[in-house]
């Protein structure tokens, strides 16, 4: 008896060692992936990444600063296909875009760009992934570590994300399906990591290159409005597992005789865009589900209105989404 009370013991003193380990590990990495997320826009660095989605192979050069008390700021320039050139300060973004006989220039509102991808660290995240370590790889010429950020159902793709060993940079991330297969892949080649206090008072980098003989012509900007909840035509009915709205906006877009509503749905991962409008006369109304790459987009019309739900999500997400919308009679 005592045998066995002995032998108990040392199971559990052999066990509990390695579950405590493990979940010491999986913490490691969350914190691993929120350092990354953080490294994007505090450090500063020069380089080139690629963006690959099925036939489609794009590659942009980053120049990206943070001064500190200065802010932060970022060029990025496109290589492939039609020039194209983009300005960001802190959240002011300027894209300026050549054309044959002039140059178009656009006011947009902040959106996450590679390598600033990656959400801060949120306990809706774990809701719905777990992470793994899947070892190292080179990326870039620098060491990464690869973290597995795994979905724990079918309503959302997982992705792998290789994380500078030494500066916690994400070099490179890969959306992956239901099968493990690649859907998108981004990826540094070539990146340089600078010293943020070098070139604190020289800006020659910050500005686009300039187009000789060619007018600039400010596009009309997007008005943008926070939306209101209170007396919608619409409800919100059981949204998928993980998903909660997390912001709500009004936009006034030209060429639109009413304001599209825009609500942004996420599960601190995938964000999901649902468009609700009213339908305009003598205007066909778009009806289908379109899947490209990684995007699915879903569009219907329900008692006179325009749906359009776009998201990095599988089609099913999208659909659950248009379905947990009712309209009021």
């Amino acid at each position: 008896m005592l045998h066995r009370s002995i032998r108990y013991v040392s199971v559990l003193l052999i066990v509990f060692p390695l579950s405590v380990h493990a979940a010491s590990g999986s913490d490691e990495l969350w914190m691993m992936l929120e350092k990354a997320s953080q490294a994007a826009h505090k450090l500063s660095y020069k380089g080139i990444f690629v963006y690959q989605s099925g036939s489609t192979v794009n590659s942009m050069q980053i120049t990206h600063m943070n001064y500190a008390q200065g802010g932060e700021f970022a060029h990025l320039v496109s290589l492939d296909g039609q020039p194209r050139e983009v300005l960001r300060q802190g959240n002011e973004v300027v894209i300026y875009s050549p054309r044959s006989e002039k140059v178009l220039i656009e006011r947009r509102r902040v959106q996450a760009s590679f390598p600033a991808v990656l959400p801060g660290l949120t306990n809706m995240l774990k809701v719905s992934y777990q992470v793994r370590n899947l070892g190292f790889e080179r990326v870039g010429g620098r060491e990464a570590v690869i973290v597995f950020l795994e979905p724990k159902d079918q309503l959302r793709y997982g992705y792998r994300f290789y994380v500078d060993k030494e500066y916690g940079l994400l070099l490179k991330s890969v959306m992956l399906n239901e099968h493990g297969q690649m859907l998108e892949q981004v990826a540094f080649n070539q990146l340089v990591l600078m010293n943020n206090n070098n070139n604190s008072q020289k800006m020659d980098w910050f500005r686009p290159e300039v187009a000789r003989g060619k007018a600039y012509i400010m596009q009309p900007e997007e008005k943008v409005e926070p939306g209101e909840a209170e007396n919608e035509v619409w409800a919100i009915a059981e949204l998928p597992a993980g998903f909660r709205k997390v912001d709500q906006i009004l936009r006034l877009m030209p060429g639109k005789t009413s304001p599209v509503q825009q609500l942004v749905f996420s599960d601190g991962m995938a964000s999901v865009s649902l468009f609700i409008e009213p339908l305009e006369k003598n205007v066909e109304p778009k009806q289908g589900l379109v899947t490209q790459g990684g995007t699915s987009v879903y569009a219907l019309v329900v008692d006179g209105y325009q749906e359009i739900v776009v998201g990095e999500v599988p089609e099913a997400t999208v659909r659950l989404i248009a379905d947990a919308i009712t309209f009021k009679k």
